[in-house]
């Protein structure tokens, strides 16, 4: 058995590292990995919390946030697409630009 601290230990480190790939990287594809990274480590956070009380509350708010991060990724990744597409590249400075 693993114990609920280095599960929620783990979930806080993959968070922070997610947040630092959100807010340090240029590349819209790091970033939008990063953003699905800190998603699945609240995913893991809501399964310790729900391992150590017991319920099927945190299973259910999984199920939730993986819905939400398929849509999200199906939108994402439309974006990104049109943002290459449009300018050739994935540098996210470039996004304010695509003004018609």
């Amino acid at each position: 058995m693993i114990p609920v601290t280095a599960c929620l230990l783990l979930s806080a480190m993959l968070f922070c590292l997610g947040m630092l790939g959100f807010l340090l990287r240029k590349n819209a594809l790091i970033v939008f990995m990063s953003v699905e990274l800190m998603l699945n480590a609240a995913n893991l956070a809501f399964i310790g919390f729900a391992r150590v009380h017991g319920d099927i509350t945190g299973h259910v708010s999984v199920f939730f946030v993986i819905a939400v991060a398929a849509a999200e990724a199906a939108v994402g990744l439309a974006i990104i697409i049109a943002l290459y597409r449009n300018r050739k590249t994935l540098d996210v400075d470039e996004v304010r630009f695509m003004k018609h």
